[in-house]
């Protein structure tokens, strides 16, 4: 191995992974669930909207559904 390396020769390529790791959505989401999860990312450290993708990944991982009920 050499010692130093000129990386200013290097070639530049995007990352071919980047598409399939993350994607840009608008969703509506009430004011009393970003209150919760921006609150929670202060005391633990974690940006809410990461906070908030590490959660729904938990759902999806353990198959959790909602429960709804309807008021009649």
């Amino acid at each position: 191995m050499k010692k130093e390396y000129d990386l200013a020769k290097m070639k530049k390529r995007k990352n071919p992974y980047a598409k399939r790791l993350k994607r840009q959505v608008t969703m509506r989401i009430g004011v009393e669930v970003i209150d919760y999860f921006k609150n929670l990312s202060e005391k633990i450290g974690i940006p809410y909207q990461n906070l908030i993708d590490l959660y729904l990944i938990d759902c999806v991982h353990s198959h959790r559904k909602p429960s709804l009920r309807w008021v009649s």
